[in-house]
């Protein structure tokens, strides 16, 4: 008896919640309304972060932060696909880390297209193909993507959001046990992540790379395609997601096999404008310096002078001049505040090339 009171009282609850979805569904509606004849973006990332970090503040639990703001997550997105289902394009195939963090950004109710390279994500963008684009920008082990880099030098879209993505790896197979593997395939980088685990629970079991952890958990599950170039074997173990796990209906061995507690991804949001300022935000620019001695130190004193803190400095080559450098800079702040328009003007004075990429929410 005491068992079905409390089940009747979640049904309540339950029946409550339905309700207010409803109601605040209604009430996406009439937003949806009112922006499309302001000729407004349907998703609003300033808003968005700006109501997640209320909601995380205002939680007493049982809930932790990331609960609330993945439950919130999908209501958003679902709240949205009344109106219109955004377009978004990433670096797939499905089941890569790049796709699970789209997912993490905008929800199952969006619709996702697969990309083979960054550049097609900004193209797909750029051709109003695809809403917003989600791209690699760094890995906490690995460092830069160097290619998201220098896509930004030509390109006129814009940052407007970031996620950060937690890498977990996964051993996954037909097979039901450690012991029956024979063989592990995924991605190389992937393999030196996991390096020591490999090592010290499946030592000399044989490792083959293939381009993608996708495209490893997919010929796992699909051992008879003939177009595989080399031939599964019984036996064989893939390192990927959960989620290429979960799509493909395979046996997870072993969680989190990485060595590393701390590999994290950080993926940045493009699309045709940036963010309106919150109270916790990032702005990214890239320039390119006058040829002379002391240049570095120049341009960084005004952003010193105005108390800005720079989060993140890295250069590249200029792909159209010998020993010509690009710098990317990060730093917190909008660029709407009056200390960064200050630091800017003088930058300018001391560059032949700036660019602001965007400003945006900070990731909490």
């Amino acid at each position: 008896m005491e068992l079905k009171k409390l089940r009747n009282k979640i049904d309540s609850i339950d029946e409550k919640m339905l309700k207010l979805l409803n109601e605040r569904a209604q009430e996406t509606i009439r937003v949806s309304k009112l922006k499309k004849k302001k000729n407004l973006a349907t998703f609003s990332p300033e808003r968005e972060a700006t109501m997640l970090t209320r909601l995380k503040k205002m939680n007493k639990g049982p809930f932790k932060a990331k609960d609330i703001e993945n439950i919130f997550r999908e209501i958003l997105s679902s709240s949205r696909a009344q109106n219109a289902v955004l377009r978004i394009a990433y670096f797939g195939p499905e089941t890569t880390f790049t796709h699970i963090a789209a997912l993490k950004k905008f929800g199952r109710s969006s619709s996702y297209i697969e990309c083979k390279s960054i550049a097609d994500i900004f193209s797909e963008v750029d051709h109003n193909r695809a809403d917003y684009g989600v791209v690699p920008i760094e890995n906490s082990t690995e460092g830069a993507v160097n290619h998201t880099l220098d896509m930004f030098i030509d390109s006129e879209l814009k940052i407007c959001s970031e996620v950060y993505l937690s890498i977990k790896h996964n051993l996954i197979s037909r097979v039901k046990s450690l012991s029956q593997v024979k063989r592990v395939v995924s991605h190389p980088q992937v393999f030196a992540q996991c390096r020591n685990w490999l090592e010290n629970n499946l030592p000399g079991v044989e490792i083959v790379s293939v381009p993608s952890t996708s495209q490893a958990a997919y010929r796992i599950a699909n051992p008879k395609d003939p177009e595989l170039i080399i031939k599964p074997i019984k036996g064989e173990a893939a390192i990927a997601s959960s989620l290429a796990a979960e799509k493909y209906k395979l046996n997870i061995l072993a969680r989190s096999i990485e060595d590393s507690a701390h590999n994290i991804t950080r993926f940045l949001i493009i699309g045709k404008r940036d963010a309106m300022p919150t109270k916790n935000d990032k702005t990214s620019i890239v320039f390119s310096m006058k040829d002379k001695a002391g240049a570095l130190h120049d341009v960084l004193v005004p952003f010193k002078k105005s108390n800005i803190n720079l989060t993140k400095i890295e250069s590249r080559p200029s792909k159209k001049r010998a020993w010509k450098y690009y710098f990317f800079v990060d730093m917190q702040g909008h660029r709407n505040s009056l200390a960064i328009q200050k630091a800017l003007k003088k930058l300018e004075k001391e560059c032949i090339f700036v660019k602001i990429l965007g400003s945006y929410p900070k990731e909490s």
